[in-house]
């Protein structure tokens, strides 16, 4: 014969359920917050350039005897460097998977310069990085620095992997844009909204980004990246 449980011990019973129902719905509730956040997090724009100043940027230059301060600089929200002596200023912190967005343009005789990514340390004149190339005609162009490699870079005799199409710059004076998208071990350039190049099986897959004084005087504004979904800086 069964006994009927007794009215306290149901009360109880039905307690437990409902705590165990709320328990499990605020618990679903959080991952879904998590999942959102995280979310958030993965498409949340970095300014690397806050349009300002210079104090999240460290600098390297040839001669260690001139100040920084008379090369990089900024005027009217914007980055202005000097192209002399040889150099780059990069990022303090190190960034991997991500869409890098950079625009630039010469506010003279168009010449040299370039973007770097995946940079290692230490510091050193010729960083170990893949050099995102910015000389006049040749954006786009790949350059394979100090021991940095990818699969495209099949000509050793040379440190320069060209670009795949013709050149999509501006003329001299118009603001051009170039993107690179670093996503584990594969590098695309885009610039202006054209794929300009793309590299396989690179041997840097993180790093500090860097913008190079080489040449004469080139601008660069609009700064920032976005990290791709479910990465992050490292």
């Amino acid at each position: 014969m069964t006994t009927k449980p007794t009215r306290p011990l149901t009360i109880v019973l039905l307690i437990l359920i409902g705590t165990f129902t709320l328990a499990s719905g605020q618990s679903g509730r959080r991952n879904v917050r998590n999942q959102e956040n995280r979310r958030k997090t993965d498409t949340e724009k970095v300014q690397l350039f806050n349009g300002k100043d210079l104090s999240n940027w460290v600098f390297q230059l040839r001669d260690p005897a001139v100040d920084p301060e008379s090369v990089f600089s900024v005027q009217n929200g914007v980055i202005h460097i000097k192209g002399n002596p040889f150099g780059y200023m990069r990022t303090k912190e190190s960034y991997s998977d991500y869409r890098l967005h950079v625009e630039w343009h010469w506010p003279g005789e168009p010449t040299n310069s370039g973007v770097f990514v995946n940079a290692q340390p230490p510091d050193a004149i010729w960083i170990k990085c893949i050099e995102c190339q910015l000389a006049a005609g040749n954006a786009g162009d790949f350059v394979c620095m100090n021991g940095a490699d990818m699969n495209e870079h099949t000509d050793k005799s040379k440190i320069s992997v060209k670009k795949l199409a013709a050149s999509s710059e501006k003329p001299a004076g118009e603001w051009n844009t170039m993107e690179v998208v670093c996503k584990a071990n594969t590098i695309e350039v885009y610039v202006n909204g054209v794929l300009q190049n793309k590299g396989t099986g690179v041997t840097v897959t993180s790093g500090h980004i860097c913008l190079q004084s080489e040449g004469k005087d080139v601008e660069f504004r609009n700064v920032f990246l976005t990290h791709l979904e479910n990465t992050g800086r490292r």
